[in-house]
């Protein structure tokens, strides 16, 4: 990479939701900080561990506890007594309603990691200083209730809620459609050289690639309350495939989801309202 002090080591897990596998980043030279361990695989741990060869991994950040960014954690952990360092537990920093999806049996749809419990806990805005490294840490809710940013300097480790190669999911009880606006907004109120994200490459010209985010969502649940509107009251299955018209077949519960999202968003916006019961299988009807 560019920098000579942040290093790409990319895990074996390619899929439609991980795109080529997991980036796991090393910082430093000699006193070493690593940004998602990633999935637990063999091949993966012995990777990291020769590629920081004599050298001491002292702190593990963790962006956010989904298996596929944490899970190689506790083995890494043992291999180089680092201390782990994230917001909290999987479910930290879930809004009401998404207290009460999971109350209600939703459960995680790309696997939360039950078992990932950080050393340390930050909070937002914590700045850690790590060795030559001066880190901040930012509270990014929306692909995740617990999941943060890491800006060193003008370049963000953006996990899972900014990447070039693809839209983030937002899967509730995990992924909560207002949280990760309101993020958008934020992270668009600062200048950043480049993001590097949790899967894919990175992103070179992160404002443009923020507005396109942030436009594709408004687009999206712009059409959603359209089809709502016009189609009368609906369910999310419903809805998803009155928006998702090009989708592929096996991507459409992951859409469902995202439907979901966008309904409690226009909830909380006041211009949609469920039936009573369960809210992942309500009714919806626009206000």
């Amino acid at each position: 990479m560019p920098n000579p002090k942040i290093r790409l080591i990319r895990a074996d897990n390619p899929s439609p939701l991980t795109g080529p596998g997991t980036n796991t980043y090393v910082l430093g030279e000699g006193e070493l900080t690593l940004i998602d361990p990633g999935p637990d695989l063999d091949s993966h741990l012995r990777a990291i561990l020769h590629q920081t060869k004599g050298e001491k991994i002292r702190h593990i950040l963790v962006t956010h506890a989904h298996l596929d960014h944490s899970d190689l954690t506790r083995k890494l952990v043992a291999a180089t007594g680092a201390e782990v360092l994230a917001f909290g537990l999987a479910d930290s920093g879930r809004s009401t309603v998404m207290q009460g999806l999971a109350g209600d049996g939703l459960t995680s749809s790309e696997g939360a990691d039950l078992a990932f419990i950080p050393d340390r806990c930050m909070t937002d805005n914590t700045l850690l200083d790590l060795g030559d490294l001066q880190i901040e840490a930012l509270h990014l809710p929306g692909h995740m209730g617990c999941h943060m940013g890491f800006a060193l300097g003008d370049i963000l480790f953006s996990g899972d809620h900014v990447m070039a190669w693809s839209t983030t999911l937002v899967s509730p009880p995990d992924g909560d459609m207002a949280d990760y606006m309101t993020s958008l907004d934020r992270l668009s109120r600062r200048t950043w050289s480049r993001m590097l994200p949790g899967h894919g490459a990175e992103v070179g010209q992160p404002a443009a690639r923020l507005g396109e985010l942030t436009h594709h969502r408004l687009a999206r649940q712009a059409s959603i309350l359209n089809a709502l509107r016009a189609e009368g009251p609906a369910d999310r299955t419903t809805l998803t495939r009155l928006v998702y018209t090009d989708t592929p077949a096996h991507l459409l519960p992951a859409a469902a989801r995202n439907v979901l999202s966008h309904l409690i968003a226009l909830m909380g916006e006041g211009l949609a309202t469920p039936s009573p019961g369960p809210l992942a299988s309500a009714t919806f009807h626009a206000i």
